[in-house]
């Protein structure tokens, strides 16, 4: 262990490792499942839960992880091993990391795929195969997708390969010459078109009727199972529970200050998530589009909005270009989480690991997830898709199992250690609340939510 630690790298800075986590948790949870579920569930009453959520349960699990990844500074399996006061953890703690990395398979499976429609998008934009000049209809766009999406396997393939190896590029680079270089670049130009976005929408006419819409709450609306549900949405949004936290924190300097990175995190993460909803509804509202699409409403509902707007296609192009970096900076850490163990726990070769990681999610993830809405559209698990299976697994079950083992590792194995690890002061009052919460409430709340998501 100890060789490992002195050799590993650490991040250039404390800027540069916050923005890598942010890259790493505003992905497609924040840019397209956070506001498709906002206009599914009451608009402004779920924005209100989703910021208490991001402090009952995101921030906390951030330090969970934070604290158990900079703890040895190894892979996300090797992170539950070492000794404590002479004695051996048990090995079977370990079994939480390859959930988390089995986690990762899962989500990496489909949401690759998400990238190569992205892509499909905005090439269909740029070469007019989407036309969106004049104002389409409902069906115009419903017709697109089903064309080019769902039934062109080919394409979609040939896009997420596009999207795979665009991050193989980076990845090659290293942990802080590729993924850290690359977010210093990508987080900045994201947080450019989005306010760039935001400014545009707001300023339609009438606009104001959808801004109420997303941040006035109705309290009606409120219920248990809402809260539930947004509780779930925090870990998908943070990417709790697959071990990426646990491994970029293993490159963090034993200087950095926990809490405050873990604060910025959650703070970042909850800002670019509202603001996607301020890109997305007062544009819906202009144009009297229904907010309720479902997970269709980026890529069916808002080509009608940008057909209605003056040079809707260039802002159309912008808006998904938005989208897949923020799909980049996030699959790059979670790619990153099976890399590092590949790595460490094999001896094998960085080159090695990158194409092995990519090439097996690629050939047993992306593609049954791109043929499972086709082809292989008789083939269901439980009723669901193949993609929809993925998603369903790795966000309902093996996310959540590893984050409360992460939680029931740091409370009742750590213990003093977590608390020695988290701050300079452990016997602070802040420490000491933290480490409570976290032994004797997250655990519960993370097994409400675990089943809820199985009733």
């Amino acid at each position: 262990m100890t060789t490992k630690t002195t050799e590993r790298q650490t991040w250039s800075s404390k800027l540069t490792y916050i923005m890598t986590v942010a890259g790493a948790t505003v992905g497609f949870g924040a840019t397209w499942r956070f506001p498709y579920l906002v206009g599914e569930n009451g608009g402004g009453a779920y924005v209100l839960l989703f910021c208490v959520a991001m402090i009952l349960i995101g921030i906390p699990m951030i330090l969970v992880e934070n604290v158990i990844g900079r703890r040895l500074r190894v892979n996300s399996i090797d992170a539950f091993g070492d000794k404590l006061q002479d004695k051996n953890i048990s090995k079977y703690w370990k079994i939480i990391g390859y959930m988390g990395l089995l986690g990762a398979f899962g989500i990496m499976a489909y949401y690759m795929v998400l990238g190569g429609w992205v892509i499909n998008y905005i090439i269909s934009l740029l070469t007019g195969t989407l036309d969106i000049s004049m104002p389409i209809t409902k069906d115009t766009a419903k017709a697109f997708y089903d064309s080019s999406i769902g039934n062109s396997p080919m394409q979609i393939a040939l896009y997420t390969f596009s999207f795979v190896a665009i991050n193989y590029f980076i990845l090659a680079k290293g942990i802080i010459g590729g993924i850290e270089r690359s977010v210093k670049y990508l987080m900045p130009l994201l947080f450019i078109f989005l306010i760039g976005m935001v400014i545009r929408n707001v300023t339609l006419p009438g606009a104001m009727e959808g801004i109420i819409y997303y941040l006035k709450p109705d309290f009606s609306k409120i219920t248990a199972k809402l809260f539930i549900m947004v509780l779930g949405q925090v870990f998908f949004a943070l990417s709790l529970g697959f071990g990426v936290l646990i491994t970029l924190s293993s490159y963090l300097s034993k200087e950095e200050n926990l809490v405050q990175t873990a604060i910025i995190t959650g703070f970042t993460n909850t800002i670019i998530a509202v603001l996607a909803g301020f890109m997305i509804f007062p544009s819906l509202f202009s144009f009297g589009i229904a907010p309720n699409a479902g997970p269709t409403l980026v890529f069916q509902s808002l080509p009608i909005v940008f057909s209605h707007l003056w040079a809707g296609t260039f802002f159309a192009i912008i808006f998904f270009s938005l989208l897949l970096i923020a799909a980049l900076t996030t699959s790059l850490t979670i790619y990153e989480v099976i890399i590092t163990a590949l790595q460490e726990k094999l001896k094998m070769r960085r080159s090695k690991a990158i194409a092995l990681t990519l090439g097996f999610i690629f050939v047993f993830g992306n593609i049954p997830s791109i043929l499972g809405d086709n082809i292989w559209s008789n083939i269901r698990l439980s009723g669901k898709s193949i993609f929809d299976a993925f998603d369903f697994v790795s966000g309902n079950i093996l996310f959540l199992l590893t984050a409360l083992g992460c939680a029931i590792f740091v409370g009742f194995v750590l213990k003093d250690k977590a608390k020695e690890e988290l701050s300079d002061s452990p016997n602070s009052t802040f420490t000491n609340i933290w480490f409570n919460y976290v032994k004797y409430v997250v655990p519960v709340i993370i097994i409400v939510i675990f089943l809820s998501n199985l009733l």
